[in-house]
């Protein structure tokens, strides 16, 4: 049969186990370690994408502040107003503002070839085709403008 190892062996034996216990541990330690950062690299990203991204909803909300007031001081007067020179200076107003309304260029732009100013004119249809290529009758006043003599 076996014989049993004596007290040194034993101890040896001992030894060598919990050595190999030990690299097994921090092998294992090390793995999870790894993991960990990578979680944490991970999370960091996404905390930046959701920044990006609440940074990006203040943008819009502010811009959706500032056409609700370009609309309220300056658009809906221009529609009211009978003097052609003060609806353009409305509208320019209120396009500082809110530069993107397809519908002020447009409305800009018919003000425009009202008092005989076809080259601005022009350049506020293309502005409104810019931001709505679909808009047919900007498309219909730019023709206008470009093919009267």
């Amino acid at each position: 049969m076996f014989k049993f190892a004596n007290g040194a062996t034993r101890l040896l034996i001992f030894v060598a186990c919990v050595t190999l216990l030990s690299a097994c541990l921090s092998e294992e330690l090390d793995r999870q370690a790894a993991q960990i950062r990578q979680q944490n690299e991970e999370i960091a990203r996404q905390r930046k994408e959701l920044e990006a991204l609440a940074a990006g909803k203040q943008i819009q909300d502010q811009k959706q502040q500032d056409c609700s007031r370009a609309f309220r001081d300056y658009f809906d007067k221009a529609q009211l107003s009978n003097d052609r020179e003060q609806a353009i200076s409305l509208y320019n107003q209120g396009l500082a503002i809110c530069p993107d309304d397809d519908v002020a260029h447009f409305e800009l732009g018919k003000a425009l070839t009202d008092v005989g100013r076809p080259t601005e004119a022009e350049k506020e249809f293309e502005a409104a085709l810019k931001f709505n290529p679909g808009f047919t009758e900007a498309r219909r006043q730019l023709d206008a403008v470009r093919n009267k003599p």
